[in-house]
């Protein structure tokens, strides 16, 4: 499908990319991830044309159907509705809906046969088209996207950038292409957006490449996992969690390799400096030295999960209740929000507040804050002191400041060696902390804002969408932060695996209502699946449309087939757990240095370890092809 080939691609003098391969197929749902600046947009940006490698080659075929959504489409405007801008994915059926039009005017006055054949041609090639559902497709993308049918007529322009990113994503959806290339899509979406979305690419029959930072979203979605790191392409053959334990497996192999390695230098090392002196060995000295140059060496294994080390303090610790809301009431014009909510925050919660953009979730946290106004009362518990972290925070940094001179600023009290070490675990090492704020990527600049919330002498943060534009490893540093801070935290989010990890306790507005949840987000999940929920807004239904047919069921042959496959595919689950653990066992005999110094033990282990790495590779690969049989014969 699109075949990239020794591709370089410098920017200056740095390569951001040094003579990468890769290779997509038809069906591939591969996740492209990575560190912030590695090039993953770049990469995108070069496999649909818009900028040219320096070297290599990219090919695909000529009649790719390629839809390719971005953060540039956020320029995109328009005075049409929204529901107009997503049809204009259909070129070729507005064009005949046009020319049907003119030629209905014609025939008012023009009975010819030439006229009613072109009318028939083109109404035929119309319905060939599916051109009398176009409408009715593009309605139904954008209720899954959250749009209302009200909010369809809308004109684009009216909408802020968000959620013209969705209406982009709904044309590019409609496009119907071969493959889709999804640049940070879940940016800006809420979280029934995001499972709507989901859904929708579980069932895309063609090729997908998703830049996402949404850890749960890559799992839900992709089948293959693409590293983009030190120039380089590296592919896993699953999921993002699946990368994540074969990239732990291949370094406990790279670590015994580079043991190895390193023992077997320092001994001839050792027999090269005994012997180079002595004439009668001065030779061999020589051959060995030239051998040992011409070793390709192995490189140790990076540490690419840095962890945060140190504490937040805060002089004087909460009352009790930090905040308590009564009587609350906002809205805006036709929009209630809400209506004499009640709640509390009591010390050391860690509260997730979630729902659908629109509901209020942003507004609950400036009223939390004392920046919003409305009916009823807020009342601040004793001793509270709190710091309020908002996207619109990182337009107040210094641009002139160096990253380390703003943090200075921010907090006197902290010595350099200790904001050293708070930028440190936000990625920021070295010389890093004297480029300026003005240099400075989105990402950077958010990473920047988090460590002065960090740095404050506050006992409770407010923090609304702090993981907008942070990379997976940022997240992870973010949320170590949190769960080692002591005080108490609100938190809106849309990622899932961020507030899987640091909540407590869940918010979601309902009714009007502020209601809560005491548990983790992935039981409010169980919970919520099961509970009787208020009716939706209505999803407009295709008119005449047909029942789906109801589901016979299996065959008495159809029902012995598919307990032959269980039992088969219980036999190969039970066989594919012997071969993990055997594979398991291998890989700790080579990390042991008894193994890794003697080369005859070393080649004998590794030689057993490749054995039953092949043999846990098929029996996997026989589970998936059992799996599919049964997926397909229970319809």
């Amino acid at each position: 499908m699109i075949s990239i080939n020794n591709l370089s691609f410098l920017i200056g003098s740095r390569a951001l990319y040094d003579e990468a391969d890769w290779h997509i197929k038809p069906g591939d749902r591969v996740g492209l991830i990575g560190a912030n600046g590695t090039g993953k947009s770049t990469l995108l940006k070069i496999i649909v044309g818009e900028y040219a490698p320096s070297s290599g080659n990219i090919s695909m075929a000529k009649d790719l159907r390629i839809g390719y959504l971005n953060q540039d489409l956020l320029s995109y405007d328009s005075h049409l509705p929204i529901l107009a801008v997503a049809m204009e994915a259909f070129d070729r059926q507005n064009k005949l809906h046009d020319e049907i039009e003119e030629l209905l005017k014609v025939i008012e006055t023009d009975y010819s046969e030439d006229v009613l054949n072109k009318l028939a041609q083109k109404q035929e090639e119309f319905d060939a088209l599916d051109g009398y559902n176009i409408e009715y497709r593009a309605n139904e993308i954008l209720a899954g996207l959250g749009f209302s049918t009200e909010d369809q007529k809308r004109p684009l322009n009216t909408f802020s950038g968000g959620w013209r990113m969705r209406v982009m994503l709904a044309k590019i959806l409609l496009q119907d292409p071969d493959i889709l290339l999804l640049d940070e899509p879940t940016n800006h979406m809420d979280l029934p957006s995001i499972k709507w979305l989901e859904t929708y690419l579980a069932g895309f029959e063609g090729a997908i490449v998703i830049v996402s930072h949404d850890r749960y979203f890559l799992d839900k979605i992709i089948n293959k996992t693409v590293e983009s790191r030190k120039g380089k392409l590296t592919s896993y053959a699953g999921n993002y969690s699946f990368y994540l334990e074969e990239k732990e497996l291949r370094a406990e192999i790279q670590r015994g390799e580079f043991k190895n390695q390193q023992a077997k230098i320092k001994q001839e090392e050792r027999l090269i400096e005994r012997f180079k002196a002595k004439a009668s060995k001065a030779k061999m000295a020589q051959s060995r030295m030239k051998a040992l140059d011409r070793m390709e060496r192995v490189d140790d294994v990076d540490d690419d999960n840095p962890t945060v080390n140190f504490a937040f303090k805060f002089s004087k610790p909460s009352g009790r209740h930090v905040v308590r809301l009564e009587n609350v009431s906002k809205s805006y014009p036709n929009i209630e929000i809400l209506k004499n909510a009640e709640a509390v925050i009591e010390k050391g919660d860690k509260i997730a507040l979630i729902g659908a953009n629109g509901k209020g979730k942003s507004t609950l946290l400036r009223i939390i804050a004392g920046t919003e106004k409305f009916e009823g009362t807020c009342e601040i518990g004793h001793n509270v002191t709190t710091t309020f972290f908002a996207q619109h925070q990182l337009e107040s940094l210094h641009l002139d400041n160096a990253i380390l001179e703003e943090l200075q600023a921010f907090a006197p009290k902290h010595t350099d060696t200790e904001l050293r070490g708070i930028l440190g675990c936000f990625l920021f090492t070295g010389d890093d902390v004297f480029k300026k704020i003005k240099v400075l990527s989105g990402g950077e600049k958010s990473r920047v804002a988090l460590a002065k919330s960090l740095t404050t002498d506050s006992n409770f943060l407010i923090l609304d969408e702090p993981t907008n534009h942070l990379d997976i490893q940022s997240v992870n540093i973010l949320i170590q932060a949190l769960q080692q801070y002591e005080g108490t935290f609100i938190s809106v989010s849309h990622d899932r695996y961020f507030l899987d990890h640091v909540a407590n306790k869940i918010w979601f507005i309902e009714e009007d209502k502020i209601k809560e949840y005491p548990g983790t987000y992935a039981e409010f999940e169980e919970w919520d699946a099961k509970r009787v929920k208020p009716v939706p807004k209505a999803i407009p239904v295709k008119p005449e449309e047909k029942k789906p047919a109801v589901k016979e069921p299996a065959s008495p042959s159809t029902q012995q087939q598919l307990k032959k496959l269980n039992d088969k595919l219980k036999r190969t689950e039970d066989e594919i757990a012997v071969f993990e653990q055997n594979v398991k066992a291998c890989e700790a005999e080579l990390a042991k240095e008894e193994v890794f110094s003697n080369q005859h033990k070393l080649d004998e282990t590794n030689k057993k370890y490749l054995a039953e790495k092949a043999l846990l590779d098929a029996a996997q690969n026989t589970w998936e092809e059992l799996a599919a049989e049964i997926m397909e014969l229970e319809g």
